[in-house]
């Protein structure tokens, strides 16, 4: 298998996993908030906060995507690079809040990493391609 053939199926799973995490926090954020690793919930109507959180995965989710379906691959690396920065963030959150280390580190910093090395590859397949001269158009004889 091709090292973009696994690098597209990765993007593909990772954009699937945050446009569904995303979607669950808007639909049922009642039931998704203990999953994030946090030590309680915040008192009274702190739902509107967990949808925010679902809003931002979902619209991260589909930049990814729109990349990936039109062929930006280097885009794609790029953004998966800095898309990590949210879940690395979150994984920041949960440790300052004395959450769960667990799922600190097992859910959003090895979401993270896995992104970061997905990206790299990205780029790394990429490369090659933008680093390619041009070749010059054939003149009509």
């Amino acid at each position: 298998m091709s090292l973009k053939k696994i690098n597209t199926i990765l993007a593909a799973a990772f954009i699937l996993f945050i446009l569904w995490f995303g979607t669950e926090y808007i639909l049922s954020p009642e039931t998704t908030a203990p999953g994030y690793g946090l030590p309680s919930r915040p008192s009274g109507d702190g739902d509107g906060f967990l949808i925010i959180k679902g809003i931002r995965d979902v619209v991260l989710a589909l930049v990814l995507g729109i990349l990936l379906v039109t062929g930006h691959r280097r885009a794609l690396g790029w953004a998966l690079l800095v898309e990590a920065l949210a879940a690395y963030g979150d994984m920041a959150n949960v440790l300052v809040h004395h959450g769960s280390v667990a799922t600190a580190l097992g859910v959003h910093c090895l979401t993270a990493t896995l992104m970061v090395v997905n990206g790299l590859l990205i780029i790394r397949e990429t490369r090659k391609v933008a680093a390619a001269p041009a070749a010059p158009a054939p003149q009509p004889a």
